[in-house]
């Protein structure tokens, strides 16, 4: 996999689209058009520190000028949001990646979308789509209350009464049996952990495939009671067994032995350091991977094996 370009491209508009969610539109500063782009795809937006955060496209695909991106301030996190609500005002630089998707429009008769919060974002992009090609889609967006929906306007401009929303300050709570059974249908859920448990318990109660289930989750699974083990990983290519101990991860081992591998959030979302495997009990701690994709691919920032694994490397 090869380093994802980065642009410095110019903030030609800014604006709240909740008291706690930035709206913004990026332009290349001289090239009239971006790398293309597919619904649902994300790009990298560094910090000044060298740190990198990723953020859905909530654009129009078709419209090559600009990629829009919405970002949800969140004070108790990392600092991210924060610097970009304080710092990414109109005319401001920000350096940001080619795009880069793990969340894809699948071909299918009927969409149904599962959204929750700031998960609306990759979504919208996927709803101007479909509408575009006049396919048949559903959209279910939950949220505190309306003032705190973020991007509410632009995905009811787009879905009309395709859009069906859910505020719990209000008393209407979604119900995921409200999916229905598959019938050829695909379902797309993004938001947090406990939307896509939900959902996910729904749609196997209903019989829906697995593999005609899309999911988004905006944080890795977390489990408090976690107690990582130390593992050995072989290396199939030179047959090197290299030791990773219980407070190291999988991929600081392999960048310590000289292997590059390519990395972006290290939380076990964006999928950047994902590698293959042909030997072991991987015990999977991501929100990148697919339940099929599981099965010889692991994130080597988060997740682990029993005793040990060896690396399609």
């Amino acid at each position: 996999m090869t380093a994802r370009m980065i642009m410095k491209l110019r903030v030609e508009a800014a604006a709240l689209s909740t008291p706690k969610v930035l709206h913004l539109t990026l332009v290349h500063p001289i090239r009239p058009e971006l790398p293309a782009w597919e619904p649902g795809a994300h790009v990298d937006l560094r910090l000044p520190d060298g740190k990198i955060r990723q953020y859905s496209l909530c654009g129009d695909s078709a419209d090559r000028r600009t990629y829009e991106i919405a970002i949800k301030r969140e004070d108790a996190g990392r600092g991210a949001s924060r610097w970009a609500h304080d710092a990414l005002a109109p005319g401001a630089v920000a350096h940001v990646s080619a795009p880069r998707s793990n969340f894809r429009l699948q071909e299918a008769r009927r969409h149904v979308f599962v959204v929750g919060g700031i998960g609306v974002t990759p979504a919208l992009a996927m709803a101007r789509r479909l509408a575009a090609d006049g396919a048949d889609f559903t959209v279910h967006f939950c949220a505190r209350s309306e003032p705190e929906a973020p991007l509410l306007p632009e995905l009811r401009a787009v879905c009309g009464d395709r859009l069906q929303t859910w505020f719990s300050a209000d008393g209407r709570r979604f119900d995921p049996q409200l999916i229905g059974p598959a019938h050829d249908a695909c379902l797309y859920v993004c938001g947090p952990q406990r939307l896509l448990d939900a959902v996910r318990t729904a749609a196997a109660e209903l019989g829906w495939p697995e593999q005609r289930i899309c999911a988004e989750a905006f944080q890795a699974t977390l489990d408090e009671n976690f107690k990582p083990e130390p593992f050995d990983a072989t290396l199939a290519s030179t047959a090197e067994t290299l030791h990773v101990p219980a407070d190291r991860s999988l991929l600081e081992v392999l960048r310590d032995h000289g292997i590059t591998m390519p990395s972006s959030c290290e939380l076990g979302v964006c999928g950047s350091c994902v590698c293959g495997y042909t030997e072991g009990v991987v015990i999977h701690r991501d929100a990148a991977l697919s339940v099929a994709d599981r099965q010889d691919k692991i994130a080597t920032c988060v997740s682990r094996a029993r005793v040990s694994v060896t690396l399609d490397l």
